[in-house]
């Protein structure tokens, strides 16, 4: 009979049962170590996708600031110029030139009747409008803007009382009317950069309050321009013959001239002299020039 070793047995039984748990635990642990290896690579690889996106989009931020800047320093610098220009604007030295420019338009029964003039004969003028008037007339200035003209800033009320409390209000009025032409002309970029002081910019009650709005306009880029002849169709002119010989007087035979005319509604003696104006001032060879050719 044989001996069965039964104890033998089962130690042998649990010896394979104790290798079993070791492998197992040992697969267990190497299939740990391989996921955490894993996922430190996973994290590793994101969070590199995220410095190189960190740092593109910072390079990318960079350049536009930086494009940004180079186009505000060149418009500084254009503005720079425009207003050097207008200063300067009596001291032509390319022959004779003329600037028609006409104040508080738009108006409906003037305005487009000086538009059809200067069709006719090609000229391009400066318009120098109220906003209020804007807001009421926005195909008008679209006209003139398609048409070549320089639509510039008058104001918003021609209100003296009012626009001229203090430089701030000026500068509001400015603003405000800015607003307006661009609302007309849909283009909320447009800066007409040039301001006409309702009444000029030098002289009467209001003197102290404009000399430094003039400071500032010109800090925030904006040039002012006033006149050296003018037609006193807003003095009470009502003839042709007043128009011709005011505008004849006050030319005073220079070679760079800005005329003052205007378009409000009430203006009809404008239109109906200004083939006269114009004329006279072909006869005597002036060309006639607007803002734009400034820049």
């Amino acid at each position: 009979m044989y001996h069965i070793d039964i104890i033998g047995m089962r130690r042998k039984r649990n010896l394979k049962i104790v290798i079993a748990i070791i492998i197992i635990s040992i697969i267990l642990v190497l299939c740990s170590v391989g996921y955490i290896i894993h996922n430190r690579k996973v994290a590793m690889v994101s969070s590199t996708n995220i410095v190189v996106e960190d740092r593109y989009n910072i390079i990318e931020e960079e350049q536009k600031n930086t494009h940004e800047n180079i186009e505000a320093n060149d418009k500084k610098e254009q503005n720079k110029e425009f207003i050097n220009q207008i200063n300067n604007i009596y001291n032509g030295k390319d022959g004779k030139r003329v600037f028609l420019t006409f104040d508080d338009g738009p108006s409906e029964t003037v305005t487009t009747k000086i538009l059809d003039i200067l069709d006719k004969y090609d000229i391009k003028a400066t318009f120098f409008v109220l906003g209020g008037n804007v807001k009421s007339y926005p195909e008008i200035i679209k006209r003139e803007y398609s048409s070549g003209h320089y639509v510039a800033n008058h104001g918003y009320t021609h209100k003296y009382n009012k626009i001229y409390k203090n430089s701030n209000t000026i500068l509001e009025e400015y603003n405000k009317t800015e607003k307006a032409i661009q609302d007309a002309l849909g283009n909320p970029e447009y800066s007409s950069n040039l301001f006409r002081f309702p009444g000029g910019s030098y002289g009467g009650p209001y003197e102290k309050v404009k000399k430094k709005a003039k400071k500032e306009l010109n800090k925030q880029g904006i040039a002012y321009l006033d006149w050296n002849a003018l037609t006193y169709d807003a003095e009470g002119a009502d003839t042709k013959e007043e128009i011709m010989s005011n505008l004849k007087e006050t030319m005073n035979g220079w070679n760079n001239v800005v005329i003052l005319m205007h378009d409000a509604p009430d203006k009809k003696i404008t239109y109906e002299t200004l083939e006269d104006v114009i004329k006279y001032l072909k006869k005597n060879g002036y060309a006639f020039k607007n803002m734009y050719d400034l820049m």
